[in-house]
């Protein structure tokens, strides 16, 4: 009788196991495995709140017949707009420095985080860099600084030399990591040699040296390339119509228009470059700046689009300009979050504003600005660097994630380079954006900018599924 005793004691040790595990899984409010959850659409959620942080839901979200009152995103593939380019950050010399400080496992790490298309990752896909110095690193330099009074017309003393440090590691690393990643770049100054005022801040181009600096690019393409870095496009200047920052460069739409007709244009095409020359990269209050230049014949010619960011005008101001030339792209390329960040009011703005108004309004990506800052919102230059710039990671040593690491992601991760957005309706003050993926998925991002709970349909294909947003929360939906 012992064998069918311990039989016996052991299924029911078994059984009371069991009824164990199960009493503390209802307890705690725990859900089946994700795999175990049949769902037509996956949906990704960030709470204001910050409760939920990109975080997948274990939810069955299935399409049906069934009906109700709700408001209704109807997502139609059969209308479509621009082909995106992709979703990313400015990666400032400041960025790479506090980046390649790491120790070399956590920054591998990071790096893959950021941009491999992995599931823990959120596959950035397009970045900015700066051509020389930008506000954010630690002092200003271009790449063919001179003694005062001296010329350099050859371009014998041009050299990358002083992103050999940080800038050039930390990009060999991301290329490695993904080979077809967009890198735009844009100078704060041309070397003060050649401006009217022979300062970092302020001053414009003189004529006179228009060729030299078309030259100067072609070299940092070049250059850059050497390295194994490709320059998909450049903007001629930073924010063009701001002097005051440090370094800058004034240039006005006529000048930038003369400069990319007589000099960029024609030296890109006769050394063989095919870097993209994208205008303006300034705010959208002025849309009349790319206009201009792509008005003019002899410019628009070697022009692909125009940029902007958004500190002052409306975004659908990049609708303006699209609608000026059709034929030409937009982009969006900069936006900072201030320091310190209000998490739940800046997912938001970001999210509503430029991940979904941005796309709205014609822009192949979204950039914020910047990747990454210390704890201090260092390192910037003096007299005229952002101080209050609050990266999308603060590294102190250790990484933290701030709110436009999320803004990014909730598109990078999913809405691929070739993706195509497609129409779908706002209703009911549910800002979204809807996109089909070269694969063959769609994507649906969606902020809730009523001031409560808002339950909604998505609608595809005759049929919908209902699901609901807390105020303020954003959600990418896939199917």
């Amino acid at each position: 009788m012992k064998p069918i005793y311990n039989l016996c004691l052991a299924v029911s040790l078994l059984f009371a196991s069991c009824a164990c595990r199960k009493a503390q899984t209802e307890a705690s409010g725990d859900t089946p495995p994700a795999s175990d959850i049949k769902s037509d659409v996956s949906f990704w959620l960030t709470k204001g709140d910050q409760s939920q942080l990109l975080k997948k839901q274990n939810v069955a979200l299935n399409f049906s017949a069934a009906t109700n009152s709700n408001p209704t995103i109807e997502v139609d593939p059969s209308t479509t707009f621009q082909e995106i380019d992709g979703f990313g950050y400015t990666l400032t010399g400041g960025s790479a420095t506090l980046i390649n400080n790491l120790p070399s496992a956590e920054k591998d790490k990071l790096l893959n985080e950021l941009f491999a298309v992995a599931d823990d990752a959120i596959g950035v896909s397009y970045i900015r860099i700066s051509i020389g110095a930008s506000d954010l690193s630690e002092a200003p330099f271009t790449y063919n600084d001179l003694p005062d009074g001296q010329t350099d017309e050859a371009l014998t003393k041009f050299s990358i030399a002083k992103e050999q440090s940080d800038l050039i590691p930390i990009l060999k690393k991301i290329v490695a990591i993904n080979p077809s990643i967009k890198i735009l770049g844009s100078p704060w100054s041309a070397p003060t040699w050649m401006k009217t005022n022979k300062s970092f801040i302020g001053g414009s181009l003189k004529p006179e040296y228009y060729e030299t600096y078309a030259r100067y690019l072609v070299k940092y393409i070049e250059a850059m390339k050497a390295e194994g870095i490709t320059i998909d496009a450049i903007t001629p200047q930073n924010e063009p119509l701001h002097p005051g920052n440090n370094p800058s460069m004034y240039m006005e739409a006529l000048d930038q228009a003369n400069f990319i007709k007589t000099a960029l244009g024609p030296i890109f095409k006769s050394s063989g470059i095919a870097t993209k020359i994208i205008v303006y990269d300034h705010n959208a209050d002025k849309p009349e700046y790319p206009i201009a230049i792509l008005d003019d014949p002899e410019a628009k010619k070697y022009v692909d689009g125009s940029a902007f960011h958004l500190y002052a005008g409306p975004i659908s101001a990049l609708t303006k300009v699209h609608n000026a030339h059709p034929d030409k792209n937009v982009y969006f390329t900069e936006q900072w979050v201030g320091g310190p960040s209000n998490f739940s009011e800046d997912l938001k703005w970001h999210v509503s504003t430029l991940v979904i108004g941005a796309t709205r309004n014609w822009s192949r990506n979204v950039l914020e600005w910047n990747l990454a800052a210390d704890q201090n919102y260092n390192p910037h230059t003096d007299k005229g660097g952002c101080t209050s710039c609050l990266g999308a990671l603060t590294i102190a040593p250790a990484v933290s994630r701030n709110v436009a690491y999320y803004v990014i992601a909730h598109a990078s991760k999913f809405v691929r380079p070739g993706s195509v957005r497609i129409a779908s309706n706002i209703t009911n003050n549910l800002q979204n954006v809807a996109f089909k993926t070269p694969e063959g998925k769609h994507v649906l991002i969606v902020c809730n900018n009523n001031n409560s709970e808002t339950a909604f349909n998505i609608k595809y294909n005759g049929k919908t599924v209902s699901t609901s947003l807390d105020k303020g929360a954003v959600a990418t939906y896939v199917w």
